[in-house]
């Protein structure tokens, strides 16, 4: 049976990332030894997308873009640009210390973790 899902973000500087989730995002967190963090995520939903290529994405999701923007902005968050709205979601990137990029959205589409009766699945 499944249990949960395990995320991977590859980073060039691993640390400075993992106190970003930390500090800034103050996610939950397990020390799985040697100071190797792990963390917790809110609930969380997948959606395959046809492409040429096989790749993966991380998006995180808020319920107002506007307000976590601009609650991240004053605790020194860099944004990759402006909301910018998708039509299925108002979208921004989080810039985290490592390099890479993260997708903030307020998704506008109906969400498995906010729907009674669903989401579930068989792992439960």
């Amino acid at each position: 049976m499944i249990t949960g899902a395990h995320v991977i973000v590859h980073s060039t500087d691993a640390e400075a990332d993992r106190a970003f989730l930390r500090d800034v995002l103050r996610f939950p967190h397990v020390d799985a030894g040697g100071g190797w963090l792990i963390f917790a995520l809110p609930p969380g939903e997948v959606a395959v997308h046809p492409a040429e290529g096989a790749s993966h994405e991380l998006f995180l999701m808020c319920d107002d873009v506007e307000a976590t923007v601009t609650d991240l902005t004053a605790k020194g968050v860099a944004f990759t640009g402006p909301v910018t709205d998708q039509g299925w979601g108002l979208l921004t990137g989080i810039r985290l210390p490592g390099g890479g990029e993260v997708g903030l959205y307020q998704p506008r589409h109906p969400v498995p973790h906010n729907d009674p009766g669903r989401g579930a699945g068989p792992w439960h």
